[in-house]
């Protein structure tokens, strides 16, 4: 009885001891946080996402304290939320537009496919079969791997096989571009409506070949807009959103409906219309200038 009365003091001494060493040496290498990264990970959207580039939401809070991030890297927190941010940090409060997620594809059914892949419903591990199911080295595949990466709901597989944006819900975490082996998505300002929706490189007909609804770097877009806008870079149109008004001409003359929101039949006939009427009314403005000189000048001669 006194072996056990003796072990039982022995390990109640020694735990003691060691819980007062622990405590000691908790205080000595006590890592001091900055009461900061409480309040500020308050502000964040606590979806751990990793659209800040930072591991959860606790490094991102601790990233913006340090200095190393702004105060909008949390995309899904909202402005309101970085305008907290910014006054627990002690800066101004971050203006500028909402920016959402865009798929820079709409080929899905209208790409040719090489062959009926059958594998792991996911897009990275289609393209280590052959480099994918389609003709198109540039397209969206269309398995969803940014559907499954994006935790706000903003992202589906469209009707046409394709993915597609809900700008509604989409909080521009950009979790979904993370996952895009082909990396097809961007972030475009929300009020921006004219959007290329295709980036294959390829030259015009090799494009063509691979996909009906493919940009073929004709450059009628380039010429139409009166704004300089959209120009064709590498062979695909890109749009500098810093100088788009949403006129939406470009649409009006793409003859691959590749720019979005694609102009109907009869928008296509009623510009194309106004077009031939001006260039007729400008033709014979030359003309009566023209005849006009030649008159004046009868006399002298």
């Amino acid at each position: 009885m006194k072996t056990v009365i003796c072990a039982v003091v022995v390990l109640g001494v020694l735990g003691a001891l060691f819980g007062c060493v622990l405590a000691f040496a908790s205080k000595i290498f006590e890592v001091k946080k900055d009461p900061r990264e409480e309040a500020v990970l308050a502000c964040l959207a606590g979806a751990n996402c990793g659209g800040c580039g930072y591991p959860g939401c606790s490094g991102c809070a601790a990233a913006i304290v340090a200095g190393d991030a702004p105060v909008t890297a949390c995309a899904p927190a909202g402005p309101e939320n970085a305008a907290k941010i910014a006054e627990i940090m002690g800066q101004a409060a971050p203006t500028g537009e909402r920016e959402v997620a865009f798929v820079r594809c709409n080929g899905g059914t209208a790409a040719k496919k090489r062959y009926e892949y059958k594998g792991v419903h996911d897009c990275i591990s289609a393209t280590k079969v052959a480099a994918g199911p389609l003709e198109c080295a540039f397209g969206c595949l269309g398995f969803g791997s940014c559907v499954n990466a994006c935790k706000f709901g903003a992202m589906s597989i469209g009707p046409n096989g394709t993915a597609v944006v809900d700008p509604d819900k989409c909080t521009d975490c950009m979790a979904c571009a993370s996952a895009c082996p082909r990396h097809l998505i961007v972030s475009v300002p929300v009020s921006k409506k004219v959007r290329v929706q295709c980036v294959n490189q390829d030259k015009g007909k090799a494009a063509m070949s691979v996909c009906s609804n493919s940009c073929i770097g004709c450059g009628l877009c380039e010429k139409e807009c009166r704004k300089d806008a959209i120009h064709v870079v590498n062979g695909v149109a890109t749009i500098d959103y810093s100088k788009c008004v949403n006129c939406k001409l470009c649409t009006k003359v793409c003859p691959r409906d590749a720019i979005t929101p694609i102009a109907t039949k009869e928008e296509k006939e009623k510009y194309k219309a106004i077009k031939k009427a001006q260039a007729e009314k400008a033709k014979a403005a030359a003309q009566a200038a023209a005849e006009k000189a030649a008159a004046e000048a009868a006399p002298q001669a």
